[in-house]
């Protein structure tokens, strides 16, 4: 399993944000969705990685958002292939490792509240619940997590 830095416009990026975007509606309007866009992604601060095998496919992604006094995590995405792997565990691993790496101590994430085993994950991964940061509004469809490195 290699994970590194990718474009979140070319073919690869593009599939996998549309994946998460097609899990997501699954469960959400677009209203109660708070991902970023592809052309977000390639914003000053952001680091999008991308997760690929040993043939080069692509199986999964996720972004870091360099927020100041905090991290914030966006776009974690397993393909359906992949999941139950352990593959998101190892690019929430990858991400935090290059946080710390950069000096950085909190973590921060909103995600869905029907998403469960993506906040297992989380939690598994020594997150903790807290209430809503920077401009997300406090409704009820958002778990709001956070983590000390």
């Amino acid at each position: 399993m290699i994970i590194a830095p990718g474009d979140p416009l070319s073919p690869e990026g593009l599939a996998l944000i549309e994946g998460s975007e097609q899990a997501l509606r699954e469960f959400y309007t677009a209203e109660e969705s708070f991902a970023y866009s592809p052309e977000e992604l390639t914003a000053p601060g952001v680091i999008f990685y991308i997760a690929r095998d040993a043939q080069d496919t692509p199986l999964g992604c996720v972004a870091s958002v360099d927020m100041g006094d905090y991290v914030e995590i966006k776009r974690l995405f397993v393909t359906p292939p992949a999941q139950g792997t352990g593959l998101g565990r190892a690019l929430m691993a990858h991400l935090e490792n290059d946080a710390r790496a950069a000096g950085h101590t909190l973590m921060r994430l909103e995600t869905g509240d029907l998403l469960v085993a993506a906040c297992t994950l989380y939690e598994r991964m020594g997150y903790r619940r807290r209430g809503p940061f920077a401009d997300y509004p406090d409704v009820p469809t958002s778990t709001f997590m956070e983590k000390r490195l």
